[in-house]
């Protein structure tokens, strides 16, 4: 059953999706492509906005997770975020740490993330994220700090971004 429900999706996805003036004029110079089961772009299925974002959400785009050090600055002031650095404790200590974020080292963040509060709370000296909290990833340029954004995701956290910058650019501003 389920692979007919599959199949029945498969043949109906194209058409609402091709549906957009936005990928006819991107893709189709003319704007006249076919549509599967030989309905033409010009007989709309359904033009809503509903409909489009439906489509939209099985495309690759993602809004930004990006932060710059004016937001994070201002996330960290108003305490709406919680800031995870994924470097290992010796960097913190000989480079520095944007003060209060908690320290989960990048190997640690998939399991970290599991535990319970309390053991959180013991383990890291912080409050153990919600799924919907707002987490921002940081850690010396960016790269780590991406990855702990996917593992993240991957968990079902929500309001994830990371502080491409890192630690490198806090450093650079909050001396300015």
């Amino acid at each position: 059953m389920a692979l007919r429900m599959c199949v029945r999706f498969s043949r109906v996805a194209p058409r609402l999706c091709w549906d957009s003036d936005v990928l006819h004029s991107a893709f189709v110079p003319s704007g006249r492509i076919p549509l599967p089961g030989g309905l033409s772009n010009t007989q709309r299925l359904d033009t809503t906005p509903e409909l489009w974002l439906g489509c939209r959400r099985f495309g690759s785009v993602s809004p930004s997770t990006d932060v710059t050090y004016e937001q994070l600055k201002k996330l960290l002031a108003g305490g709406k975020s919680v800031v995870i650095d994924v470097r290992e404790p010796w960097e913190l200590r000989e480079y520095g740490a944007i003060p209060g974020a908690i320290n989960i080292p990048l190997g640690q963040v998939n399991t970290a993330l599991q535990l319970g509060p309390e053991e959180f709370n013991e383990k890291y000296g912080g409050e153990l994220p919600q799924q919907v909290d707002n987490i921002v990833f940081t850690c010396l340029a960016g790269i780590r700090s991406k990855t702990a954004l996917d593992m993240a995701s991957e968990l079902g956290y929500k309001e994830v971004q990371h502080y491409p910058g890192g630690w490198q650019d806090w450093a650079k501003n909050d001396q300015n």
